[in-house]
């Protein structure tokens, strides 16, 4: 077919617009049907329906000369019209197979509405809570986002582009978005080659190696070079090293934007390094389709380069059928269905995490709560938010499919629940953020409800708990906080909820508190004051339902924080693998002449660990580790080295010691002791979900080999040098049963 193309033509496959939204930097005046129509466009992003795409589809294939089809992309993140838990929440389950049935879930439903690519899935580690977009991501690790990004791959490609209900997934973004200085988004990543590559490049890997149809470039720059302009990225990483063969797209305007980074001086040149580069597709930059055919034909871009991209193109097409089968059948129109509700309550009850359950009184702690509880009042701007339950990049969620915790708990509780708003999630205080957003986008209705009078829905919240036998405290932030343009220098709860909060407990009622964040918050002042606090994130249609469940003990939580909870927004970035230092903050210095407890690496006014760790996540039951157990003590380096097989398996008994069933996530941590660069204090590297009855005990193991062993050296060359290897096992990145095995030569 390439050959057959006219140069024209074969640009038009490299060139994506976006329907029924603003355009891009240029503000141009397009024409979707004449672009289509003359093959000047490949792909189009935001077409949803099945008649608006065959509209289009039809004039790529029966007006083209060619008859080529169109790809449609969509953002996709967690489900199409079915909306399920945030990213981050499902990574909070550990189970990589509530990833799949998101995805499997989300490409059935997005297939049928004309989507054939989403982009989806984002695996940018992200290590600092204050970007917005660490809602999208499965957190802080390199090994759990790998296992999840396989998990999402496989949802939404079924291992086989061609089979119904698939689409195309696309990868993104490329690379170490999630890495921006100082949290801000579309910020400069500095880094060095070591962390790129050992850190943050590992579940991008992993995606090229589940067979991802299709990678999305970074807006970001890395180490100074804009990442859909980078050749290291997209040729020698991606291609070379990786032998990745699909399209890369640039996220949205990336190519326009190079003019931004100072590294084109016009259009054109921008559009000649991108391709060059590796990037095949121009996403609402306008360049390809403008500026390409005229560097060709002066020789400046040799048409070979052209062409290999476009044949990236057209594999994904074939490989979808689109060639055989371009149309989208018409669906009915969509219905929360409830086999789809109880997808999406399955997954959401495994993404809660139990943070704090602190004994209150002889009788234990407040949950679960018994079927016979007394008065409950429900308070918190969050109980009664059907919009606020979707979280952010809800797709074509509805808030009318949602459940709330009210109306669930009204379900449970009849007129023994009472209800009080206690505060919007805006106040006063945040004018100035809301001044900012207005001048710069239109705001939603949402965002231009009045402020209510917080001093009055306080007052009102404190009388209603006082009539009380406990309350339940419902907080979290606004999702439009969360997401792309979303980052934040505070990380605490918005508007006036964290005095609602204290006025409550001021009470003297036993308090729960439920956290629907889309990001870590700080909860100091909440883990010293409040017994109880379940992460709820953001739950999607199922929310009160699955809320509910933990809270009466329907279901015993298992979720386990894929992202630490910092005390403090100072302590950002902040994650659990901290490489060493020369001056430790738990060492003996006393043979040093000066204050050892002053000059060793810790802040002044704060602790250095996290409020709740990574890996941490309570239960309604109690699980002892056994000390962990190696297959062998010493393993020869040249073993390690020269086969892809397990070397060592270290093993473990978990037991139930509790009363009720439950499911425990067993982890395992290793650490390289000496090594030739400095290796993280501690490596997560396997992860099982094991549900024991009580008194029950099972046995888990977990291998070992080059991929779980091998770091990156000076000379960027993955490595095992001889060395001893301390492991732990454990139910978080805590895990303090230990053991230790030597690398010889």
């Amino acid at each position: 077919m390439l050959t057959q193309m006219t140069l024209e033509e074969k640009i038009g496959q490299l060139v994506q617009f976006s329907v029924g939204i603003p355009t891009g930097p240029g503000n141009w005046n397009l024409k979707y049907d004449e672009l289509v129509e003359h093959g000047q466009v490949g792909s189009l992003g935001n077409v949803v329906g099945a008649a608006e795409a065959n509209h289009y589809q039809h004039l790529a294939v029966e007006k083209t000369r060619l008859h080529i089809p169109l790809l449609f992309g969509l953002d996709v993140i967690h489900g199409h019209r079915t909306t399920f838990p945030i990213p981050l929440a499902i990574a909070a389950s550990w189970d990589p197979n509530e990833a799949e049935i998101v995805a499997r879930t989300g490409a059935e439903e997005a297939r049928a509405d004309g989507v054939d690519w989403v982009y989806s899935p984002m695996v940018d580690i992200a290590r600092d809570a204050r970007w917005g977009r660490i809602v999208e991501s499965n957190g802080e690790d390199p090994y759990l986002g790998s296992v999840m990004t396989r998990a999402w791959v496989q949802g939404y490609q079924q291992g086989d582009l061609s089979k119904p209900g698939s689409v195309a997934a696309c990868v993104k973004h490329f690379a170490a978005y999630g890495g921006v200085i100082a949290g801000r988004d579309y910020n400069a990543v500095d880094m060095s080659p070591i962390t790129l590559r050992q850190v943050y490049l590992q579940p991008y890997h992993a995606a090229v190696e589940a067979g991802v149809a299709t990678v999305m470039s970074a807006f970001n720059s890395v180490n100074g070079v804009p990442a859909s302009a980078d050749p290291l990225l997209l040729t020698q990483i991606l291609r070379k090293e990786w032998g990745f063969d699909g399209p890369v797209v640039s996220d949205w305007a990336a190519v326009h934007e190079l003019l931004n980074h100072a590294t084109a001086a016009d259009g054109a040149t921008a559009a000649h390094e991108a391709l060059e580069a590796g990037l095949d597709i121009d996403l609402e930059g306008n360049l390809f389709g403008t500026t390409l055919a005229a560097q060709v034909r002066s020789g400046k871009i040799p048409e070979s380069v052209v062409d290999e991209a476009v044949r990236r193109v057209l594999r994904v097409k074939f490989a979808l059928g689109l060639f055989d089968h371009p149309y989208a059948q018409q669906e009915p129109k969509y219905e929360a269905t409830p086999e789809r509700r109880a997808l999406a309550r399955k997954v959401a009850d495994e993404t809660m995490v139990l943070l704090k359950n602190d004994p209150v009184t002889d009788a234990g702690p407040l949950l679960p709560l018994t079927k016979k509880a007394t008065t409950v009042a429900l308070i918190g701007p969050m109980a009664d938010n059907a919009v606020e339950m979707l979280g952010a990049w809800s797709g074509k969620g509805n808030p009318e499919d949602v459940i709330t915790l009210k109306a669930e708990l009204e379900k449970r509780l009849g007129e023994r629940l009472l209800y009080a708003e206690g505060c919007g999630l805006l106040s006063g205080k945040d004018a100035n953020a809301l001044k900012s957003i207005e001048t710069r986008m239109p705001m939603s209705e949402a965002l231009r409800m009045p402020i209510p009078d917080d001093d009055k829905t306080i007052a009102e919240a404190v009388e209603t708990a006082k009539k009380a036998d406990l309350a339940i405290l419902a907080l979290g932030e606004p999702a439009w906080m969360e997401g792309e343009a979303s980052s934040r220098a505070y990380l605490g709860f918005t508007g006036s909820q964290e005095e609602l909060l204290e006025a409550v407990v001021a009470t003297g009622k036993p308090v729960i508190l439920v956290v629907l964040a889309g990001r870590p918050l700080v909860l100091k002042w909440a883990a010293a004051h409040v017994p109880t606090i379940l992460e709820a994130w953001s739950p999607g249609i199922e929310a009160g339902p699955a809320i509910t469940d933990v809270l009466f003990g329907d279901v015993n939580p298992s979720g386990k924080l894929p992202a630490s909870f910092p005390r403090a927004v100072g302590q950002e970035p902040l994650y659990y693998a901290q490489l060493p230092t020369g001056r430790p903050e738990h060492v003996d210095l006393t043979h040093m002449s000066w204050d050892s407890e002053k000059y060793v690496s810790r802040y002044v006014d704060e602790q250095n660990s996290a409020l709740f760790p990574f890996g941490w996540g309570l239960s309604y039951t109690d699980f002892r580790f056994s000390k962990p157990t190696v297959s062998r003590e010493e393993v020869p380096l040249d073993e390690v080295s020269t086969t892809v097989k397990p070397v060592v398996i270290v093993g473990a008994d978990v037991t139930n010691i509790g009363s009720v069933a439950g499911t425990e996530v067993a982890q395992l941590y290793i650490r390289d002791t000496v090594a030739s660069v400095e290796q993280p204090m501690r490596e997560l590297k396997g992860f099982a979900r094991v549900t024991l009855a009580p008194g029950e005990t099972k046995h888990v193991e977990f291998p070992l080999g080059f991929n779980e062993l091998s770091f990156y050296n000076v000379a960027l060359k993955r490595t095992v040098e001889p060395t001893t290897y301390d492991v732990w096992v454990g139910g978080s990145s805590l895990a303090d049963q230990e053991a230790s095995f030597k690398v010889t030569e």
